[in-house]
């Protein structure tokens, strides 16, 4: 099920275009492809107030449109950087309006009281607490200026209900973030009468969004994007950490917290097939208000629009689903080089090793996906392990990528036990935009550097 939705969206043109799709013809068109929506950041060390360095980004879409979005941004008024990668599904709509607006409503949030007071005695807007890096979209004015009312009640709310005698939680604050952004979403569209604001609430997104404030890092998670760390351990050796828990029907611990949410009689209807009522496969996210909504409002706001089969199957005691994230918490040190978030069509195809091992080795020019290892075949001719080596030295020569996102997601689409395989990079680029979703997921990818220096010379 997919929902329209309208945004003022750049476009790039390379190669040659069918039905908004580039068919590479050369090598030209394939790098064309993979870089045009990378984007690299790098932070002056003078004054800077996080250990991140610098940043690399990229996004390779599946869907037409995209379903994927990302933002990143630096504090205005206080320490620290905002990253996020949003998945979405049923349509972009949900994503995109999460990307532009979560990272907003954290940044209020997180900032000291007096100076959430005094830009808001000043008029202060959402883009008045972060500054927005990479940000190529907008709102059509009517969203725009509803989404503006919803953020200045929340930011009033902040200050009202702030206590000064309390202590200063982060994980309760991006927590009350994420789901207060997610009500507003289900307000805007009970009660604004814009029909886009339908559109966002019956689409969903899923997030992970990483907070970096001097060795500080906090990563926020909703569904089943991942956050890995990279780090090198006192062998030398890389290591990948994963920052958060995919909450889908792999982790029985979310099972068993939905199970518990709901009756008894109900067991066996609420997940099967490993999706939630049969039908959603990450069992959090924001939007997806079809299966939060009590039956009444569904009927009253939904089915006349869509039908009767926009109400899930044993749809008894909703909610069902909850935008509310897991925060885990991780102090950098000297050996913590790099934080990969991404959605999980890089996950579909890469383990978390892996990326980390190209990730770390992009950093000191390798490209090698993992060390030259024989098929499990029994018997393997000279000419066969001839070609096998020719054409991993093949991929050895590829140019290497500047970005380290755009060479993830080169290899994720052409990497093989054996290098890089040119032609399966040719061949998943070329599949026409009807079929490709069957073959390879939409891809997006931050990674966020760090800085040894910076985190060796931090006061104690």
């Amino acid at each position: 099920m997919h929902f329209g939705w309208h945004l003022i969206t750049r476009e790039f043109h390379c190669g040659r275009i069918l039905r908004n799709q580039i068919i590479p013809k050369s090598l030209h068109d394939v790098n064309c492809i993979l870089t045009a929506n990378e984007y690299s950041r790098e932070f002056e060390s003078e004054n800077r107030t996080h250990a991140c360095s610098s940043y690399d980004s990229n996004q390779l879409g599946s869907n037409s449109p995209c379903e994927d979005a990302r933002t990143e941004g630096s504090f205005l008024h206080a320490a620290g950087l905002l990253v996020g990668i949003f998945d979405g599904h049923a349509g972009g709509a949900c994503a995109q309006v999460v990307s532009k607006r979560l990272l907003r409503y954290l940044a209020a949030s997180l900032i000291p009281q007096n100076a959430l007071y005094q830009e808001m005695i000043n008029g202060g807007k959402s883009s008045s607490f972060l500054k927005c890096h990479n940000d190529k979209h907008d709102f059509v004015e009517e969203l725009r200026d509803l989404y503006e009312n919803s953020f200045k009640k929340f930011t009033n709310e902040l200050l009202e209900n702030s206590h000064d005698h309390e202590p200063y939680d982060l994980s309760k604050l991006m927590e009350n973030a994420f789901l207060r952004l997610d009500k507003d979403i289900s307000d805007e569209a009970m009660f604004s009468g814009i029909s886009q604001t339908l559109s966002v609430a019956l689409s969903g997104s899923v997030s992970v969004v990483a907070h970096v404030a001097k060795n500080h890092l906090h990563v926020a998670a909703c569904g089943d994007c991942q956050a890995v760390l990279g780090s090198i351990n006192e062998h030398g050796h890389w290591v990948a950490t994963k920052l958060n828990h995919e909450h889908n029907a792999e982790n029985t611990a979310e099972v068993k917290r939905i199970l518990s949410e709901h009756p008894s009689s109900e067991r066996d209807t609420i997940i099967r097939g490993d999706r939630l009522l049969s039908q959603l496969a990450p069992l959090r996210a924001f939007g997806d208000f079809r299966y939060k909504w009590p039956q009444e409002k569904l009927q009253k706001l939904i089915v006349p629009h869509f039908g009767e089969q926009v109400v899930p199957p044993h749809y008894h005691t909703p909610p069902y689903l909850t935008a509310k994230p897991d925060v885990q918490y991780h102090m950098l040190t000297p050996k913590d080089k790099f934080l990969v978030l991404a959605s999980d069509g890089l996950w579909d195809v890469l383990n978390p090793l892996e990326v980390v091992h190209l990730v770390g080795e992009h950093s000191i020019g390798k490209a090698s996906l993992q060390p030259f290892k024989l098929p499990k075949k029994q018997k393997l001719t000279l000419n066969e392990l001839n070609e096998m080596l020719k054409a991993r030295k093949l991929g050895m020569e590829m140019p290497i990528d500047k970005n380290a996102s755009t060479h993830l997601i080169r290899y994720a689409l052409g990497g093989t036990d054996f290098g890089l395989d040119n032609a399966r990079l040719f061949h998943l680029l070329s599949l026409p935009s009807d079929i490709v979703r069957l073959f390879r997921d939409d891809i997006t990818i931050t990674i966020l550097y760090f800085d040894s220096e910076y985190l060796r010379n931090l006061p104690a």
